[in-house]
Parts: C-alpha cells; structure tokens; sequence
C-alpha cells in the first residue's frame, strides 16, 4: 500500500492519494522512517529506589511485629526509631509491585455454613405457621389470625382468630390441631419464619 502511495503522489500529492487510499498520512510517513534496530535501554531514575532498598522494606513488612500494622503506622514507628526507608507513598508501592496491598490485620474466617433446608416428603410432615394483623372495624384495632400450613399438601390444617398475639394461644392452636389430625409427638416438625 505504501509504494502505491510512493508511486501516485508525485500525480495527485501525498494527502489526496491517502486520502483516496484510506491511510493515514502519520502511518505513510512513519513507514518511510528507517528503523532503529537493536537493543533498548532503559534510563534508571537518579531518585528510584535500587534492589536492596525495595527488599528492605519488603523484610520489614515480613517481621512478627508489623505483620498486621498498617503502612502507615510501620512508617511512624520506623520514624521513631530513627529508621527511614523511604516515604509511606514508596512503601505503598513497593508493596503493590510484590502483591502485598491487602488487609493486613491477622482476621477470624468464618466458615460457610449450609443454608437449613426443611423438606416434606408425605402430608403431616411438616407444618409452617404464621400469624397475620387483620384491621378491625374500629380505628388502631387489630385482630390476629394464626394459620399453619401443610408444606406437602399446601393445605390450611389449623386457624384461628384472636384479639391479640399470645404464645399460649399459638401453643393451643398447635396442640388442637395435632389432636384433630391425629399426629403423634415427634412424627411432625413445626417450622416459624422466626426459627423452628
């Protein structure tokens, strides 16, 4: 494409017969600069830190008693030492450089615990209840319906209907209607959305 452009841009000029080509004129030009071969050298800054100053702040960081202090607490510790090894910004780096820019506080991990799951394979198996607030006919009344639930069948086994919220009430509810359906101690679980 290059010496299509050389051959033509005497005619119609460098920029129309790019232009008519499609490309671009840096890229035209940077083809026609000779290249430099050979190897790179990179210019070290006067002011970077040399290898040994960079492990040892690295060896700092390792000892026991900075292991879990922020850098900015191990720099002003070093300072009251009388130890500089370079500013908080520099010991940021050196460390992000090594990947060690994390939490550094030593941190109980919690193991994941399974989720319970309650499962009913036949009917009076399982059973969740639950009490709902019902508006009554005069102002800032409630009534308060208990209701308990068959998971297998999602059938309605028990309800009732009260003037307030009590434990005995619910612990009546629940027997009244074992009784009725013929359930027997330890055949059923009761599941709330408060625990079991």
């Amino acid at each position: 494409m290059m010496k299509i452009v050389d051959d033509t841009s005497s005619e119609d000029g460098i920029d129309a017969t790019c232009d008519a080509l499609g490309v671009c004129r840096a890229t035209y030009y940077r083809s026609r600069r000779p290249r430099a071969y050979g190897p790179r050298f990179h210019v070290r800054c006067p002011r970077s830190l040399l290898a040994e100053q960079r492990q040892a702040i690295l060896d700092v960081f390792h000892e026991d008693r900075f292991s879990d202090l922020a850098v900015a607490q191990v720099y002003a510790i070093l300072l009251d030492e009388g130890r500089y090894l370079g500013s908080e910004r520099t010991m940021y780096r050196v460390l992000a450089a090594n990947l060690e820019v994390r939490e550094r506080r030593a941190q109980l991990m919690h193991p994941r615990y399974a989720a319970p799951e309650l499962l009913a394979t036949k009917p009076n198996q399982l059973w969740s209840w639950d009490i709902t607030k019902l508006k009554a006919p005069a102002t800032w009344s409630y009534f308060y319906l208990y209701v308990i639930i068959d998971v297998f069948s999602r059938c309605v086994v028990g309800w009732m209907v009260a003037p307030k919220e009590c434990s005995k009430l619910a612990e009546k509810l629940i027997a009244d209607t074992c009784e009725r359906h013929g359930v027997e101690r330890g055949q059923l679980t009761i599941h709330a959305d408060r625990g079991s």
